[in-house]
């Protein structure tokens, strides 16, 4: 089907006999049709799609540095509701159910979290949660990842899987790993924070507000009954670089989850090549890049592209 035919006779073709790959040149054919002569129109748009990006992303970077905290909450609540739209839109009612169990779940552990005074099995539950949310969200990423290269390589045929549905699988559970890997490191940071401001160890801007005792763990706030040199039954204790020692979920948790690289309690950088052997369990930059860009996405990228969208439509153009 040739670009250039007239467009009242393109638009007289019967697509219903035509064959998946004509039927495709008709339509390309088509669009090609309604979008000529409109060469001076899209330029303009294009230019209004990258002026936007660059001021957006301006306006963020400044956003993100002079009002860090409302920066995060904002983009947390994004993060956290604009999958939801996308959901009910397209039907997607798996992601959508597990959206509502993670949610619930998450609103339950959150409420635990910021309530005053702070109970003493609070911090080890939040934690665990999250920690079982952190690696389930690893494992799954590594899953959809490994199923992409499957289908890349044909590895698929082997098991008479179609690439199309083996390529789905492997993008969804990417998806799902990355997405809800970042939602539960940015709700566990902000549980972080309240907890420890609460338990009165650790303040965002200045000097611990209680004294540590050795025997206290500045975390939970909880005794330490194991020794650093003795094997635990349910878990060890840790002594970071500064002779501060912690609950092993809870410094794990504070350093992992939490995405803190401090001492709890004096600020003092953490060595985590040191405290956590097994190299999947350190914050690499390149993965805290990923969550960002991630996070930006999906957060952010839909309001960009809406305002464009309304820009155009104010300026009369399609």
């Amino acid at each position: 089907m040739h670009q250039n035919s007239s467009p009242a006779i393109l638009l007289k073709i019967d697509m219903t006999n035509l064959s998946p790959k004509d039927r495709w040149s008709v339509e390309h054919a088509r669009m090609h049709a309604k979008h000529k002569g409109h060469e001076a129109m899209h330029a303009e748009m294009v230019l209004i799609l990258i002026a936007t990006l660059v001021v957006a992303q301006f306006i963020l970077v400044q956003w993100k540095q002079r009002h860090p905290r409302s920066y995060n909450m904002v983009t947390l609540f994004q993060m956290w509701i604009v999958p939801l739209y996308f959901t009910v839109k397209l039907h997607w009612w798996r992601f959508l159910g597990i959206w509502v169990f993670f949610s619930a779940v998450t609103a339950f552990i959150t409420f635990r979290a910021t309530r005053k005074p702070l109970e003493q099995t609070t911090p080890r539950l939040v934690y665990k949660w999250f920690l079982l949310l952190y690696k389930l969200s690893y494992a799954t990423g590594i899953v959809g990842y490994m199923a992409i290269m499957f289908t890349l390589f044909g590895l698929n045929l082997i098991f008479r899987i179609k690439p199309e549905d083996a390529m789905d699988f492997g993008i969804s559970l990417l998806f799902y790993g990355l997405y809800y890997g970042v939602l539960e490191r940015d709700f566990a940071e902000m549980c972080a924070d309240y907890m420890a401001s609460t338990i009165g160890f650790y303040s965002a801007s200045g000097m611990p507000t209680k004294h540590l005792s050795d025997s206290v763990c500045a975390v939970c706030g909880q005794p330490i009954f194991v020794d650093v040199n003795e094997e635990g039954i349910i878990e060890n204790t840790y002594r970071l670089s500064c002779n501060h020692v912690f609950h092993e979920f809870c410094i794990r948790g504070w350093c992992i989850v939490g995405k803190k690289q401090t001492c709890p309690y004096c600020k003092e950088k953490v060595d985590l090549k040191r405290m956590f052997s097994n190299p999947w369990e350190r914050p690499h930059v390149m993965y805290g890049q990923l969550l960002d860009w991630l996070r930006y996405l999906v957060a952010w990228q839909p309001v960009i592209i809406g305002l464009v969208q309304g820009i155009n439509y104010i300026l009369g153009l399609e």
